[in-house]
């Protein structure tokens, strides 16, 4: 792990793979000293954002330091069921690239418990891992310029829900309407980091 400012109010932590960022981000979320604002994990960092007028950058150091990680089943966490339509442009294709076919795909996807590892691309967008390593496929040659809202997706280790209307190239393996993104919701974010999500067949 490095650790290195980031501005006046914030540190980031490095880390080499993302099971790292998930096991100290699962340790650090959760007990927070005061003063500590939020915790943003991405694919190799963890954003620590804090107070300065509660605590010092020391003090937050220290805490990121030596707070040591947790593993997967060592804090209760919050799961979340998604009923989805396997509908998706990309569902035959990729049924055929894994060898799995189309039914099998579907099996390997609602089979898994997967975690939210981290939120980007778009307000309400999670990147979900931990699914059936049979999944892992590669983001089209060819972005679509347009992906509708709900579209289930598959890219590298990863699945994933456009919470709206955007260019994107994932492939899309079916379709959900669960409201990912509200602003008047709080929080706004259904699937938040540390989350798991569990697919269901409509």
């Amino acid at each position: 792990m490095r650790i290195i400012r980031a501005g006046d109010s914030a540190l980031l932590a490095e880390f080499e793979s993302l099971d790292q960022v998930l096991g100290h981000f699962r340790a650090l979320d959760r007990e927070r000293p005061g003063g500590v604002v939020d915790l943003v994990p991405a694919a190799r960092t963890l954003l620590v954002s804090f107070d300065p007028t509660e605590t010092n950058v020391q003090v937050v150091h220290r805490w990121i330091a030596t707070t040591p990680p947790l593993s997967e089943g060592a804090t209760t966490i919050e799961e979340v069921t998604l009923e989805v339509r396997y509908d998706g442009a990309d569902l035959e294709e990729v049924g055929e690239s894994t060898g799995l076919g189309a039914d099998g795909v579907v099996a390997a996807h609602t089979g898994s418990l997967w975690t939210v590892a981290f939120g980007g691309f778009a307000p309400g967008f999670a990147y979900l891992t931990g699914g059936d390593p049979r999944l892992h496929v590669p983001r089209r040659s060819s972005p679509r310029t347009t992906v509708p809202s709900g579209a289930v997706g598959l890219a590298g280790e990863f699945s994933g829900v456009y919470p709206r209307q955007s260019p994107g190239g994932w492939q899309l393996i079916g379709t959900t309407d669960a409201p990912l993104w509200q602003p008047d919701r709080t929080p706004a974010a259904l699937l938040r980091p540390g989350h798991t999500v569990r697919f269901v067949a409509l």
